[in-house]
């Protein structure tokens, strides 16, 4: 008789929908911030890198989504996100010396 390894778990009614909307909502502000954010960077631009600032602190809410309140919060989804936040807390402050060093630039 084989052994099950795995547990099957089902999702609550309406929560697959919450999860699913949510992540490809992370993943369209993701592309735009990364856009915005290599755009501002490479042209010297304080706007582009200041929206691509604030749209960080929205990926990091949804990561923290995605970390804490997700249906069912495996230890991957612990380790990467936590990850993620990390990186996204470096990228926050390295932001905010290219904002200020563009903005001393042309002052």
């Amino acid at each position: 008789m084989a052994t099950r390894i795995g547990q099957v778990l089902s999702y609550p009614d309406g929560n697959l929908a919450v999860d699913l909307v949510l992540l490809f909502i992370m993943i369209f502000v993701e592309a735009i911030r990364l856009y915005l954010g290599s755009k501002g960077n490479l042209r010297e631009e304080k706007v582009p890198m200041g929206i691509s600032l604030a749209l960080t602190c929205g990926s990091a809410m949804l990561s923290v989504y995605f970390l804490v309140w997700q249906t069912y919060v495996l230890r991957a989804d612990i380790i990467i996100n936590a990850i993620l936040l990390i990186i996204y807390c470096l990228e926050s402050v390295l932001d905010i010396i290219a904002i200020a060093a563009f903005a001393s630039a042309y002052a």
